[in-house]
């Protein structure tokens, strides 16, 4: 693929804020769909169809998204069966899937609310989702940190908040901790049983201080954090980036819960 190296986007562009802006030269215009794989722990296979391009890196399958999805199969009962979930920047919406698919009571997928994300993960749950279960599982834009009325009315009970809230790989972008410690704490339900999974991968490992003093500022907003996993990836995802390649192929997974009596 004609993509930039992770290291080549511009630091400053995330640190700053500019999270948005397309890196130079960064897709093809035009670029047309792919589709992705992934086996269940069940042996099924799932086939996610992914957007040719994106700024957002929407177009690629995430190894936190892939691992991510292991441990909430693995967990079900835990986390996903007659529960309420949500995903932030949810890309093609793997783990969501897997919720839906696994007997979670109400899912809501998002992303930043670009068009052609969200209409993506639409396709994703129709091809993946059979009919009489598609109505516990809807997509929907959301920019972090932002209002959350119009995802929490989809739940029965719009005040109790959700009991899974999924982030797969988001954690390298540094400017936006604090608006997604915003988003766990208003809708992560105030229980002893709610829990927030946080899995990243360090792909700029002279960065990873970085990427976890997101849980700094979660434990400062009253979420108690615990290391739950970490798994090495067969292979990295950006071959010819720099930095330990070990790291680059490690998926940290954490699990937040409200500090509650």
């Amino acid at each position: 693929m004609n993509l930039p190296r992770r290291s080549e986007v511009d630091e400053e562009e995330i640190v700053t804020g500019d999270l948005f802006k397309d890196p130079v030269n960064y897709y093809e215009l035009d670029k047309p769909a792919t589709n992705a794989e992934h086996t269940l722990l069940s042996g099924e296979v799932l086939t996610l169809r992914l957007i040719g391009h994106s700024p957002l890196w929407g177009h690629l399958l995430w190894n936190a998204g892939r691992v991510i999805s292991d441990y909430i199969e693995g967990h079900a009962e835990d986390f996903v069966r007659a529960k309420n979930i949500l995903e932030l920047g949810a890309g093609a919406g793997l783990p969501s899937l897997v919720c839906a698919l696994h007997g979670a009571q109400r899912v809501i997928v998002t992303d930043y609310p670009d068009a052609d994300l969200i209409e993506n993960l639409r396709d994703n749950i129709s091809s993946t989702i059979r009919t009489a279960d598609s109505g516990r599982i809807s997509a929907e834009g959301y920019l972090w940190g932002a209002p959350t009325e119009a995802l929490l009315k989809h739940l029965e009970d719009p005040s109790a908040g959700f009991d899974t809230i999924i982030l797969a790989d988001l954690l390298f972008n540094h400017s936006e901790h604090g608006k997604l410690v915003t988003s766990v704490r208003q809708m992560l339900k105030r229980t002893t049983s709610s829990r927030a999974l946080v899995f990243f991968t360090p792909y700029r490992p002279w960065l990873l201080q970085r990427d976890i003093s997101f849980f700094d500022l979660a434990r400062n907003a009253g979420f108690v954090v615990e290391k739950v996993l970490e798994k090495v990836m067969d292979r990295v995802m950006f071959v010819e980036d720099p930095g330990d390649e070990t790291l680059r192929r490690t998926v940290y997974g954490y699990q937040m819960r409200r500090d509650l009596p």
